[in-house]
Parts: C-alpha cells; sequence; structure tokens
C-alpha cells in the first residue's frame, strides 16, 4: 500500500445533518471512512476552509439566492450558502471521524476571488494546491477518494486526479452527493469517462 493514498475530501460539520450546506446520510460515511483509514497507510485530508463573505456564497452577492449560478471571472460558479468560514465549527472536521494518522491536509477555498473544489486545483483550472507533487515525491501512484460531496468535491478531485496521471478510484459507498439537478448522474458520466474507477464496496 506504500504507492497509494486515501483522499478524504472535506468531512466537516457544514457538509453533515445539521450542517450549512448539508449534505443528506454525510454522517453515515464517517464509520466506513474511518476504517479505510485504518487500511491505508498515506491519508490526506481536503478542508474547505473559507474567508467570511466569501465570492461563492450567495450572501456577498445581493439578490442572489443559494444555488445560482453566477458568471465569474474563472467561469460559471455556483453560489452557495455561507459554509466552512475559517475557524467555526462548521469548518471542523466531523467529531467522530478519527483523522490523527493523516499526514497532510489541504485547505482550499481560502483565497477569497475564488472557489475551489478539487485538492489539485482551484476553480480555474490553473493555480494548483500542490498534491499532485507531493504524491510524486512521496512515490505514490494511485489514490482513492471518499467523502463529500460525491457530486461536486470528489468528483472534480476524480478528474484532475486522472488528469495528472494518477490511477484513481472512488468508494461510492463513502460518499454521499448533494444531486442538484442531476448532477451525480452527469459527474457519474464523466468520471467513467475519464476512467475513474468506482467502487461501491
Amino acid at each position: 500500500m506504500g504507492s497509494e493514498a486515501l483522499i478524504v475530501v472535506d468531512l466537516q460539520n457544514d457538509f453533515c445533518p445539521g450542517g450549512a450546506l448539508a449534505v443528506e446520510g454525510g454522517h453515515e460515511i464517517v464509520p466506513i471512512i474511518n476504517k479505510l483509514v485504518h487500511d491505508f497507510e498515506h491519508v490526506i485530508l481536503t478542508q474547505d476552509w473559507h474567508p467570511a463573505h466569501h465570492s461563492s456564497f450567495a450572501s456577498s452577492h445581493p439578490g442572489r439566492n443559494p444555488f445560482e449560478t453566477m458568471q465569474m471571472p474563472y467561469g460559471p460558479q455556483t453560489l452557495w450558502p455561507d459554509h466552512c468560514v475559517q475557524g467555526t465549527h462548521g469548518a471542523a472536521f466531523h467529531p467522530d471521524f478519527v483523522h490523527d494518522k493523516a499526514e497532510l491536509i489541504i485547505r482550499k477555498g481560502f483565497r477569497p476571488a475564488i472557489d475551489s473544489y478539487s485538492a489539485f486545483f482551484e476553480n480555474d483550472h490553473k493555480t494548483q494546491t500542490g498534491l499532485a507533487g507531493y504524491l510524486r515525491e512521496r512515490g505514490i501512484r494511485t489514490v482513492t477518494i471518499a467523502g463529500l460531496a460525491t457530486d461536486f468535491c470528489v468528483a472534480y478531485s476524480a478528474l484532475d486526479s486522472v488528469g495528472r496521471g494518477f490511477v484513481t478510484k472512488i468508494r461510492l459507498d463513502a460518499c454521499r452527493g448533494i444531486d442538484l439537478g442531476g448532477s451525480i448522474a452527469t459527474m457519474t458520466s464523466e468520471m467513467k469517462a475519464a476512467g475513474v474507477t468506482l467502487i461501491d464496496g
């Protein structure tokens, strides 16, 4: 397992029931992910980490509502409820998530003017997080991705992982999705077409 890594995406309070951008059943994956963490030698986490008044928040654009799409300099952007604001309870990892073993936390969305779904790139698809270089320097060639949400941060991370040359798997049983306008089906098709291996458990 030395050449493989587990990437756990955004297993944070705001994406679980009761949170500001709750994914239905988000808490259900915690015990599954805890077992995966135990099984992998290399564990990497991503953490949504927005400043207050982030440009992706609907509240930053008077007259706009959450889940509308707005054109940004880098392309179309879904507007979200305020969530995962730096230092808040909502931005913290789920309390039952056993993550002490993690060797790296990639924080994303911390630049006020640009959102970031992927563990590898911000939403301009140019600004890198440094994760690809880290994986290569550690000799990691295969990644398994789990977390929240299937059709956004998980899917974008998987597509960018394949695009950077990594063998990429998704544990669908350890993910939950938002499903905006059929986005789970759309992104699942895109991942399959790109060569991502989808595993149900």
